[in-house]
């Protein structure tokens, strides 16, 4: 069971890695508020397969006023997250914005000291110091692009990504406590959705919906069955095995993103990202271990 669940979490690793990659080519030409709009239709979709293969759609109704309060403003987190991290790979390079957004991993750990009092383990600090090393290797070596409309603010927005990527976590482990997993994350896509779309039309950007072309929907819509995917496996490696080995191997995303931006989208593999991914990497198997 314990192999099964590595693997599951690799494959949960793969698909966000996919998110990341395709969402990048299908948003080029949309706005991304409506481009995380779009997708977000396709993951609410699969959040619900999840809770009707599970045979717990039932316990939607059943759930604690507490713990659905915490899963309310994780979702309301989470989409400030997905605004934030998609705004950044549509201007910048995905390379980049993957590994600063996969940052919340640290500082995940650090508000699980703070707020939910888990244990300092030598290993685990260790592996979030070397994550962050590798994180500020990428920062530092990332320069004002003049062509680039909104210079380099996507490094913010990433960095903003990830803080709110690790707030959802916090808050999601709160409201998570007495509610099956499948059902909590149904309910937090149905927040993201409502407000991903509240930001479009009050933007009035849903009038470009028309706008978008059919290789922008196949991208997003393909973007949105990776996340769904992604989560399917990560959670059900959850299910089966232990959470300290599973989330750290989920975070391998970050390389393999790195990786396929280099084939796929052509960006730069400069001799800093590369040490960067290295250097994280290292961090994320000291996590493991």
């Amino acid at each position: 069971m314990e192999v099964l669940s590595i693997i599951l979490a690799l494959l949960a690793a793969l698909f966000a890695s996919l998110t990341a990659i395709l969402a990048k080519v299908g948003i080029e030409k949309v706005d991304s508020n409506l481009a995380t709009a779009v997708r977000t239709i396709v993951v609410v979709i699969m959040a619900f397969i999840m809770v009707l293969i599970t045979d717990r759609f039932d316990e939607i109704f059943m759930v604690p006023w507490k713990a659905l309060i915490f899963l309310i403003i994780s979702g309301i987190t989470t989409g400030l997250s997905w605004l934030c991290y998609f705004k950044a790979i549509k201007i910048g390079d995905v390379s980049k914005v993957v590994p600063i957004d996969k940052s919340s991993v640290v500082m995940t750990i650090i508000l699980s000291f703070i707020i939910l009092g888990e244990p300092a383990t030598p290993m685990v600090i260790a592996g979030g110091a070397i994550i962050t090393i590798g994180t500020f290797i990428l920062i530092g070596k990332i320069k004002p692009d003049k062509t680039i409309k909104a210079s380099n603010s996507y490094i913010v927005l990433a960095v903003l990504s990830a803080l709110f990527a690790a707030l959802t976590a916090i808050l999601a482990k709160i409201g998570i406590e007495d509610v099956d997993s499948n059902v909590a994350t149904f309910i937090r896509t149905i927040v993201i959705i409502i407000f991903a779309w509240g930001i479009v039309f009050f933007q009035g950007t849903h009038r470009q919906l028309k706008d978008i072309s059919k290789r922008s929907y196949t991208f997003l819509i393909l973007s949105g069955v990776a996340t769904g995917l992604s989560w399917l496996c990560y959670f059900g490696a959850i299910a089966i095995g232990k959470v300290s080995i599973v989330a750290p191997i989920d975070k391998f995303s970050v390389v393999i993103t790195m990786v396929l931006s280099f084939i796929i989208l052509k960006e730069k593999a400069s001799k800093m990202t590369i040490l960067g991914g290295i250097v994280i990497t290292i961090g994320t198997v000291l996590l493991i271990l």
